[in-house]
């Protein structure tokens, strides 16, 4: 059986925007995900809320900073066949990055830490899969609004970024805007219909990436 990391934010963890809770277990993209694999592999899911590709926030308690975090997944969950890179919607906020063009090169050191990691205990380098974001979509959400709002433009180049990093790296690349919205009660989240959307989604993906 095959072992798949899902790095990301709280698209990935399954944050609920109506309930201000999390998705049941069932409904979010990585147990989705791991059903439409039917056996053939375990994806550990491991989102956080607010999590960005490089870029420190220190307006939260946990550490959001992707790339410090990274390693010592990396390390505890080896040996690892595929990670699966879905970040950069965090780096929008202003007071963060702002750009796609930055997020895209979070993912990039991402990758380099990915594949230069030294697993050692004869596990090999795992493949990786870049996910490009959903767009953010207008809301009244009090947070969300200010802190999204202002770089909603911003959130179409994702894909194009994203690609271009993921045909320069040779990584699967994967558009989540493709099969998800978000949801207008925050802009930034989605509901379980969504959410599965993503996992849906990546399941051929997946099987193309690694050969299954």
């Amino acid at each position: 059986m095959k072992t798949i990391l899902a790095y990301g934010d709280s698209l990935t963890f399954g944050a609920d925007a109506e309930t201000q809770g999390r998705h049941r277990y069932e409904d979010r993209w990585p147990t989705v995900l791991e059903d439409g694999l039917a056996g053939r592999t375990r994806v550990i899911a491991e989102g956080l809320g607010g999590r960005t590709t490089v870029f420190d926030d220190f307006s939260a308690a946990a550490d959001r900073n992707g790339a410090r975090v990274l390693p010592m997944l990396l390390a505890s969950h080896s040996p690892l066949d595929l990670v699966i890179i879905f970040l950069g919607t965090n780096d929008l906020k202003t007071y963060i990055n702002g750009t796609a063009f930055g997020a895209a090169m979070g993912v990039k050191r991402l990758v380099e830490i990915t594949r230069t990691h030294p697993y050692g205990n004869g596990s090999g380098v795992p493949d990786v899969l870049i996910v490009s974001p959903p767009l953010t979509v207008p809301t009244e959400h009090v947070d969300l609004k200010p802190m999204f709002a202002p770089r909603a433009e911003e959130a179409y180049l994702f894909s194009g970024f994203y690609g271009r990093i993921a045909a320069e790296l040779h990584c699967g690349f994967f558009d989540a805007a493709t099969v998800a919205t978000a949801t207008p009660i925050d802009g930034v989240h989605l509901d379980a219909k969504n959410t599965r959307a993503i996992g849906e989604g990546l399941v051929p993906v997946v099987k193309s990436v690694l050969g299954l």
